[in-house]
């Protein structure tokens, strides 16, 4: 595997990952980052160009680890650096975000008996974490035993843990079957809550409706507080990510979006888990989320972790959840 340059050595974050035969890419100057090479071992790898639709699940990715020795996986200073014009600025990325340094933000993914598209995720996600400059962790919440599946609750279980790891100050929601198709869409946060994923495939890249807040969204550490984070009370499929809009509304914020091709995402086919079937309460408790916001969430969250795996590509947390 070939080493990236010693004047540019690559920021790798805080699991080192490699991506099939390839390593994450350098960040060479003067090189649109939507483009950036990958060093490989094999005839080609390519990115996906931003915007482009191209995305491939058919095949099978391979995922391994570069070695966390390797004299090229150091960090660097990405303030100093970039004052020093060695590292190009982001399109669409202002320039004040590198006054404050890399941003910490924890990526929060709800999970089970998913592994072929978690694969398929990490595949395309981290090298464009990398190249957004993000000082990012990947969590993957599984909920264990074949209990009915609770998004919501693994989500707020995703958020604690992740506080106990790391002081990360923005947190994004994503599910594990929804993979982001435009570098420019930014993983992190923003003075308002932020709904990342407004243009799904699945729905002709529009939104199904205009309070739609699910697939993937990010929120600063003190926005999830304030709203008391999503409710633990939805058991099977739908609901919570209208709950977390009406949380957050009530709570006078608002939401704020990327455009419609800035937000595109593509969805890997799935058949629905045998146990997330829909959730016929929910619209009932849509209609009380004022009056339960501020006694279902973060604040009453209860849970039991069973294992914590520490892989160098996301952290695998197992939980049980105490479902019904």
């Amino acid at each position: 595997m070939q080493d990236c340059p010693a004047l540019f050595p690559c920021r790798i974050t805080r699991y080192l990952p490699c991506l099939s035969s390839f390593c994450l890419p350098c960040l060479f100057p003067g090189q649109p980052t939507s483009v950036l090479p990958l060093t490989t071992t094999s005839a080609s790898a390519s990115l996906v160009p931003v915007g482009s639709p191209g995305l491939d699940f058919s095949a099978r990715p391979r995922l391994r680890c570069c070695s966390s020795h390797s004299p090229s996986l150091q960090p660097i200073d990405f303030v100093r650096a970039h004052k020093n014009g060695l590292f190009p600025v982001f399109p669409g990325l202002p320039e004040y975000l590198f006054a404050r340094g890399l941003i910490k933000v924890a990526i929060i993914i709800p999970y089970r008996n998913r592994h072929e598209h978690l694969k398929h995720l990490l595949f395309y996600l981290h090298p464009m974490l990398v190249r957004q400059q993000l000082d990012y962790g990947i969590y993957v919440i599984n909920q264990d035993g074949e209990g009915v599946f609770n998004r919501a609750k693994l989500m707020n279980v995703g958020f604690a843990e992740a506080l106990k790891d790391y002081d990360y100050e923005c947190f994004v929601f994503s599910d594990v079957d929804l993979v982001p198709m435009d570098d420019r869409n930014l993983y992190r946060c923003f003075e308002s809550p932020r709904h990342l994923s407004v243009a799904i495939d699945k729905f002709n890249f529009q939104l199904p409706y205009n309070t739609y807040f699910g697939g993937v969204s990010a929120m600063s550490k003190q926005q999830f507080l304030t709203v008391n984070g999503f409710p633990n009370a939805y058991w099977g499929w739908g609901g919570e990510d209208d709950d977390m809009y009406k949380r957050i509304i009530f709570h006078g914020m608002s939401i704020s979006r990327p455009d419609h091709i800035t937000g595109k995402y593509k969805m890997i086919k799935h058949d629905r888990d045998d146990h997330n079937a829909d959730n016929p309460e929910r619209l009932d408790k849509l209609s009380h989320t004022r009056e339960t916001m501020d006694k279902d969430g973060i604040n009453t969250l209860n849970y039991t972790v069973k294992d914590i795996v520490k892989d160098r590509m996301y952290t695998f947390i197992n939980v049980d959840i105490k479902a019904p």
